[in-house]
């Protein structure tokens, strides 16, 4: 993410809202791909579905784009998001900045959010499928929280990870939370973290990838409304085998828990690399219960922190709206 970035905490959902503060630009012609929006009449738009962080089909987290939505007030983009009901839906527009290539806007349910992950990279995808045309080997979009920088590594898009504002362990009072809604002991735990890159995140390592497949949160016990666990792969990992596997619970979501988390993992990395618990370059397994493949390439360069995976057109055409 571009140095630039100031993000403030505040909002109307408490863990996943931040105050907005959006930066503007041409959008290419064949990337705005919609007539404007006139009185109350239907107006068409062009709308991909993009499966975002798995190599396997209907195996990664979903993401509904609009393209071309500048003329959609904030009553149209928060209908159409409750009405997809999935857990992100973003609108993409020309930027305001010169030095953006394209605009987003991201809602969860009716809610706007500031940056995540998987909407960051699937929006991506959707502004290039649709034309969009990149003025360099790094893409740049603009969002509530700034600039945040792309580039297209391995057939792979990544974005550069929001730097970590903290990361400091949990105290003993939340800890002993954590041990009782997940019903852990004290050897089971490795390292523990309260994570803010704009976003404050619980999070903590346990030993055994077993164990955390087992977990089943106490959320009266917890008393928080998300939390991340990681764990190694196994002790030895085989060949093209994952490194870690991750799990987000969040008690706002359908089956509490989300299926591939982007801002969580790029959060995860920013610390466990720091702390040593993590090499520079890692893949990560996330939403294996779910019955889903999720795969996070971490890669740390001279450059950055950059959060990859893969990006698939599943549905294409018009939405009426």
């Amino acid at each position: 993410m571009s140095d630039d970035i100031n993000g403030s905490d505040g909002g109307a959902v408490a863990r996943r809202t931040l105050l907005a503060g959006a930066a503007a630009l041409p959008f290419a012609a064949g990337a705005a791909g919609a007539s404007p929006r006139k009185g109350t009449g239907v107006q068409p738009y062009r709308f991909l579905q993009v499966d975002v962080f798995s190599p396997e089909r209907f195996r990664g987290n979903p993401l509904a784009v609009v393209v071309g939505a500048d003329d959609l007030t904030d009553d149209d983009m928060k209908l159409f998001s409750r009405w997809t009901n999935l857990s992100e839906t973003t609108f993409l527009m020309r930027p305001s900045r010169p030095d953006a290539d394209y605009r987003v806007r991201i809602f969860s349910v009716g809610e706007e959010l500031p940056f995540a992950g998987h909407p960051t990279l699937g929006t991506c995808h959707a502004w290039l499928a649709s034309g969009g045309k990149p003025r360099g080997e790094i893409i740049v979009q603009e969002c509530p929280i700034g600039l945040v920088r792309l580039h297209r590594t391995s057939g792979r898009l990544a974005f550069e990870a929001p730097p970590l504002r903290r990361a400091s362990p949990m105290d003993a009072e939340m800890l002993a939370r954590v041990r009782k809604g997940l019903g852990l002991t004290d050897a089971e735990i490795v390292a523990t973290s309260v994570l803010d890159a704009g976003l404050e995140q619980p999070a903590l390592m346990i030993r055994s990838r077993a164990r955390l497949l087992e977990l089943k949160p106490d959320w009266s016990a917890l008393g928080m409304e998300a939390l991340g666990v990681i764990a190694p792969f196994s002790d030895r990992p085989a060949p093209g085998q994952p490194d870690f596997e991750v799990r987000m619970f969040d008690v706002t979501l359908a089956n509490f828990e989300d299926p591939v988390t982007g801002s969580l993992n790029a959060s995860l990395a920013r610390w466990l690399i720091g702390a040593g618990l993590a090499p520079e370059h890692y893949v990560a397994s996330q939403g294996t219960v779910l019955g889903r493949t999720g795969r996070i390439h971490v890669d740390q360069d001279a450059d950055g922190l950059w959060i990859g995976g893969d990006t698939t057109t599943r549905i294409e055409g018009v939405l009426n709206l």
